[in-house]
């Protein structure tokens, strides 16, 4: 009968494998979600102990599993207009200031999950665009950028079912952005769509070849790095962002002690923060 156990040793030989790899840091009694999330490759590659994978994946000798398992450990569920007001402060305080520069509007979602975020951007501004006609005339470029190559592809084709458009989405916005396929299953339009880029991106990785942002969101990731991780994360970011762009961070997120490089900005609907 196969072994779903994960003992001690391989615990903390995976979570020395995941910190090195993702820069994630798991807690001393995440036992359950390792389980949880490598249980279901565990039966499909047909091993017989959780040991296995983890031996397989620790010492990197297939490739093909390694990724699937950093999918799994690195995919999360997201919303849609997550905590509406980053994209109610887009609206409101930011895209007035750059609807009418020279050069395209350029906003970036780091660790993007299944695309939620990006499109809400997209959405945002488009119904910003109408409101306000002739905004934006040297175009808007967004991208989204994951470590999981299975949620890039999700994002790319734009395909939602009901149950995960039922979570933030209104119905209104539901009309106006999708198309309805059929048997509960809705692709974003391609007037949104068109607006986003999606690519592979590890955050501990360089940030060079991304280019400079106006706008970059980097929301609920930094809380799974260690504070030394997070500062580099956060002066990473500082150096993609033009001068006194702004920055999103998750709710329960903060800078504290991490960066000197930005400026809290305070607003009545919520907070982000301003390169210096």
């Amino acid at each position: 009968m196969p072994d779903k156990q994960i003992h001690d040793d391989d615990y903390l030989r995976f979570r020395h494998f995941l910190e090195r790899r993702c820069g994630i840091v798991l807690g001393d009694n995440k036992q359950y979600l390792v389980r949880s999330r490598l249980s279901p490759l565990m039966r499909k590659h047909g091993y017989q102990q959780l040991s296995e994978v983890v031996d397989e994946v620790v010492n990197e000798t297939c490739r093909g599993l390694v990724d699937e398992v950093i999918d799994a450990m690195t995919t999360n569920e997201t919303l849609w207009f997550r905590d509406s007001y980053p994209f109610q402060l887009l609206s409101d305080t930011i895209l007035p200031d750059y609807k009418s520069q020279p050069s395209p509007l350029k906003i970036w979602c780091a660790a993007c999950s299944s695309g939620q975020e990006p499109y809400s951007v997209a959405m945002t501004i488009k119904e910003f665009s109408r409101r306000y006609p002739g905004s934006f005339r040297a175009g808007v470029q967004i991208l989204g950028t994951d470590i999981s190559s299975e949620m890039l592809e999700r994002c790319r084709e734009g395909r939602y079912d009901n149950l995960s458009l039922s979570r933030g989405l209104s119905e209104e916005r539901r009309r106006q952005f999708f198309d309805d396929m059929g048997q509960g299953v809705l692709t974003v339009k391609n007037e949104i769509k068109s607006m986003v880029q999606f690519r592979s991106l590890n955050l501990l990785d360089s940030f060079s070849m991304l280019g400079k942002f106006d706008v970059v969101f980097c929301r609920n990731v930094l809380i799974y790095f260690s504070a030394e991780m997070k500062s580099r994360i956060l002066s990473k970011v500082a150096s993609s962002l033009n001068q006194g762009g702004a920055l999103f961070l998750g709710a329960s997120e903060s800078m504290a002690g991490l960066s000197d490089d930005f400026e809290l900005e305070r607003r009545p609907t919520g907070l982000y923060y301003i390169k210096k």
